[in-house]
């Protein structure tokens, strides 16, 4: 409890919606409904289909994971691989499904949402006690 008592209310909303965000897209497309759109997009570099559905699994299990890892991260690090992991999500989608970038609530949007929050944590964390890094 003492930990989250000396973040602000900024990093804590940051932090609660990056990991809602991982835990949801993890949890909801990837595993309890498994999005045909998630495994058609990973059958580009896992063309069997049944490896591919088995591979959406594992990855949203992941997703979950790191979702959870973000509500208590200290490290700077930690939201810098967010980052990257979202711009490497964006550069897949452009580079295999562009037309993804036309549809409503796009990977563009949300992953630059996202981006713009770990932006706003990490500027938050720089405010914490160097002991924190």
């Amino acid at each position: 409890m003492r930990f989250f008592l000396n973040q602000s209310p900024v990093l804590l909303t940051c932090r609660a919606a990056l990991a809602f965000s991982w835990i949801y897209q993890g949890a909801v497309p990837k595993i309890a409904c498994q999005s045909r759109g998630e495994t058609d997009l990973l059958r580009h570099l896992i063309p069997v289909a049944r490896w591919a559905c088995e591979a959406v699994f594992w990855i949203g299990a992941a997703e979950i994971v790191f979702g959870l890892f973000l509500l208590v991260a200290l490290w700077q690090w930690a939201f810098w691989l967010n980052m990257a992991a979202l711009a490497g999500l964006l550069f897949f989608v452009a580079l295999f499904e562009p037309a993804m970038f036309a549809l409503p609530f796009n990977p563009l949007t949300l992953n630059f949402s996202l981006i713009a929050l770990s932006v706003i944590a990490l500027l938050e964390l720089k405010k914490l006690k160097p002991s924190s890094e």
